[in-house]
């Protein structure tokens, strides 16, 4: 009987285009050499899965916005303070007076307003499925503690109509389990069933390889597929409790995603009860377009169009050391694993 990995190395099939959705995947393949194993009819392309690539430019304005003119600390996941805007980034909005402080979770973000009730603190809330409940328990803990200087900047933003709207750009989806451990297997099996394949995959080397031999055999077969290959982290229900929570604290909203544009319902925003802790409507802030810089290739890299060494700017101008644009800046980013684990690419 063939392994897992005899399968994928020994397809000789039509061409096939499988789109790692999820950035800790792309990585990880990398990492691990799987491209080497991969005959050329097999096409791994990078998707929208990191949630610091797909923020807008204008988010990190609005940001710097709170910062300077507001005089607001903002609290943020590291990642984020480097992701350039439309004129700069934190990091550079730091030596101009910025207080910008990193956190390991939102709760950090309460506990330093809660010891600083003379400062507004704002924390940026940029995530999938996987971190939305620990920004809806930040909110839900501020609002017990009566903290008037806590709110959180959104850009939360939710998977399936992202799915929806890549359609067609590949012949089948790598799912992220961390977003289904969550979400459960609901919306992919719905896709499956109006054509769109995929597989949901750990990140072991074992896990993402049998995924790809199921994408491989399945696709043989000429009919739309769902199967769920990470089963001792993701249930068909999903985390019915984180489930419950996102939906007691946010509703579905309009999201922009760098590269994708506006897709309706695809973000989250806090109810109504929770209007306080929206620094949209504490600050007033007004709309902002941000602008990213007109040679990066980001947009395209997140929608499978092009690759990141496609991008004039990919290890010339743009480095992890001075990103210009966010896909370099994260650690999720397609471009950061390009350039880390350029040596393991094999086309």
């Amino acid at each position: 009987m063939e392994t897992a990995r005899q399968i994928v190395e020994s397809y000789r099939g039509r061409k096939l285009r499988i789109m790692e959705v999820c950035g800790t995947h792309t990585h990880e393949i990398f990492r691990l050499g799987i491209r080497k194993l991969l005959p050329p009819q097999i096409e791994l392309i990078s998707g929208p899965g990191c949630p610091v690539c797909v923020t807008p430019a204008g988010y990190i304005d609005e940001a710097v916005m709170l910062a300077l003119e507001h005089g607001a600390a903002i609290c943020t996941f590291g990642d984020l303070i480097r992701v350039p805007g439309s004129e700069t980034s934190l990091a550079g909005a730091r030596p101009k007076g910025a207080v910008v402080k990193p956190v390991y979770s939102p709760l950090d973000a309460v506990e330093f307003a809660r010891q600083n009730p003379d400062k507004q603190v704002v924390f940026l809330a940029v995530g999938f499925e996987t971190t939305v409940p620990a920004a809806c328990l930040a909110v839900k803990h501020a609002a017990k503690l009566g903290l008037a200087n806590f709110s959180i900047l959104g850009s939360n933003k939710t998977m399936p109509n992202a799915y929806k709207a890549l359609e067609g750009s590949a012949d089948a989806f790598l799912y992220p389990g961390h977003v289904n451990a969550i979400t459960g297997t609901a919306v992919c099996e719905e896709l499956a069933a109006h054509g769109v394949s995929g597989v949901v995959a750990g990140f072991t080397a074992d896990e993402i390889v049998t995924a790809l031999a199921v994408i491989v055999t399945l696709s043989q077969t000429g009919k739309p597929f769902f199967r769920n290959c990470y089963p001792r982290v993701v249930k068909p229900e999903g985390s019915p409790a984180a489930l419950k929570l996102m939906e007691t604290v946010m509703k579905p909203c309009d999201a922009e995603w760098r590269g994708l544009g506006v897709i309706p319902g695809s973000g989250l925003a806090l109810r109504e009860e929770y209007a306080a802790f929206d620094a949209r409507l504490k600050f007033a802030l007004p709309p902002i377009r941000g602008k990213s810089h007109p040679a990066c290739r980001c947009g395209e890299v997140l929608q499978g169009k092009c690759k990141s060494t496609d991008c004039k700017l990919f290890g010339t101008a743009c480095t992890p050391l001075h990103p210009v644009g966010a896909c370099m800046v994260s650690n999720e980013g397609a471009c950061s694993a390009y350039y880390q684990y350029g040596d393991n690419f094999n086309g």
